[in-house]
C-alpha cells in the first residue's frame, strides 16, 4: 500500500475502497490469482494483466485479487473464480492466451471451461 502523506490521499483510498465493496457486492464476481513466487515464476503477472485487459474490454466489473501460494505450485498459474450462487472454480495452468477463453466462457455465457479446472467447489 502506498504511504499516505496527505488527507486528500486518505479520501482517495476510502473512495477506492468504497468502489470495490459496491462492485464484490453488485457483481457477485470474485477473481483471485495465485501470485507466490511459484506462481509469479509460471507467468501469474502476465495472467493477472491479461485478466485486467479482458474485463476492461468486455466492460465487466469483477473484485480481482491477488493472494499468496496457494499449495498446488505445479498447477500454478491458478485463477480462482467465484460468482454469486455459483461453485468456487480453480483454473490451472492458466496462460495469458487462456484468458479470453475463460472470460467469455465463463463469466459471460456461464460455461465452465471443465478441461482446465483443477478444483470446484473448494478452498485448495
Amino acid at each position: 500500500m502506498p504511504r499516505l502523506t496527505s488527507l486528500e490521499d486518505l479520501k482517495r483510498l476510502k473512495e477506492s475502497a468504497q468502489r470495490e465493496i459496491k462492485v464484490r457486492g453488485d457483481t457477485g464476481t470474485k477473481i483471485t490469482v495465485g501470485m507466490g513466487t511459484c506462481g509469479i515464476a509460471a507467468g501469474a503477472r502476465e495472467v493477472m494483466r491479461a485478466i485486467l485487459h479482458e474485463l476492461e474490454v468486455n466492460n465487466i466489473e469483477a473484485n480481482v485479487a491477488t493472494v499468496g501460494c496457494i499449495g498446488l505450485c505445479a498447477q500454478e498459474p491458478l485463477v480462482d473464480i467465484e460468482q454469486a450462487g455459483a461453485p468456487r472454480i480453480t483454473y490451472g495452468k492458466v496462460s495469458p492466451e487462456m484468458v479470453p477463453t475463460i472470460i467469455s466462457e465463463h463469466l459471460i455465457k456461464g460455461n465452465i471451461v471443465a478441461e482446465w479446472v483443477v478444483a470446484k467447489g473448494t478452498t485448495i
